[in-house]
């Protein structure tokens, strides 16, 4: 007679479900620990771009110095308006975790619409600047590194914001679940990581760019 296999009552099941975050061996989600390694590579493709603006801005002898041009008081506010986007993004995944959907749309909208601020204000920033006889390309070493640094950040920004409105309009149209959570903090995790960039950005290129000249 065959005999029923005995099951360990101290036994406990693996959950492998992609958005529960347990089941791994380090008790992350494929899909969270998926999204820390794209992190991890990212942080050092701009860690490369801040060394490259570090060890050559300060080679160019033509165009504005960056004592010249670089308005710190109007950056300092758009840095704090970035600052201020991850507030709203905590508040965001915070509402969600409880089941408040209202509460996870009026944040996420809070987000974005923080980081289009950002971004306009880079935006003026940047066309301010080359009416200022600084450009991309055959000014000097400082306006190149300049632009390649930032402009990439932006783009990540402008990625984000756009991450943001599809999670914002899915929210209305199928709606987000408390269940599915993990989806806002992934994006809270991408969002989070722009504005550490950008703090690094500040500190390098406009506190410290002016400074050294």
């Amino acid at each position: 007679m065959a005999h029923a296999p005995v099951v360990d009552p101290h036994a406990q099941a693996i959950d492998t479900s992609p958005d529960t975050g347990h089941g791994t061996t380090l008790g992350l989600s494929h899909r969270k620990l998926l999204m820390w390694a794209f992190l991890a590579s990212d942080c050092m493709f701009f860690m490369s771009l801040i060394s490259n603006f570090v060890v050559y801005f300060t080679k160019g002898d033509k165009g504005p110095s960056p004592s010249e041009i670089l308005n710190i008081p109007y950056t300092s506010i758009s840095a704090f308006v970035l600052l201020m986007s991850s507030l709203t993004m905590v508040l965001a995944l915070a509402a969600i975790q409880r089941g408040d959907e209202r509460g996870l749309r009026i944040w996420l909208l809070a987000t974005a619409l923080l980081g289009s601020v950002f971004l306009g204000g880079q935006y003026y920033e940047f066309t301010s600047f080359y009416h200022e006889g600084m450009k991309l390309t055959g000014v000097n070493n400082f306006s190149s590194a300049f632009f390649t640094l930032t402009g990439f950040h932006g783009a990540h920004v402008t990625i984000g914001v756009i991450w943001l409105m599809s999670l914002f309009v899915t929210s209305i149209v199928r709606g987000v679940g408390q269940e599915h959570s993990l989806n806002i903090e992934i994006a809270g995790l991408y969002w989070h990581f722009v504005d550490i960039v950008w703090i690094i950005i500040f500190t390098a290129v406009y506190l410290m760019g002016t400074a050294l000249r």
